[in-house]
């Protein structure tokens, strides 16, 4: 199963590095104030997705730490009630 896991890594990253090979032209990026940028599509591509894999892991830290926080309530809650002798059984 972990060979063929690699197989398809190894496939996916020789697809994608060909897809950057083939668009390594440049691109004209246009921003605010008449600012223009010039790179290769596969280095703005690289970013754009990077950008993207930064505010997702950002979106999903901020519900880890709210989950993680209610799940220190309940665990302070259950030791208090095992403390009192409270069996919900």
């Amino acid at each position: 199963m972990r060979l063929l896991i690699w197989l398809l890594r190894c496939i996916v990253f020789v697809l994608l590095f060909g897809l950057a090979i083939k668009n390594s032209g440049p691109v004209e990026l246009r921003v605010y104030f008449d600012a223009a940028w010039q790179a290769p599509l596969s280095l703005v591509m690289l970013g754009c997705f990077a950008v993207g894999a930064a505010i997702g892991v950002t979106a999903a830290f901020a519900t880890l730490v709210r989950q993680r926080r209610e799940i220190a309530e309940l665990k302070r809650r259950l030791s208090e009630a095992n403390a009192s002798g409270y069996s919900p059984r």
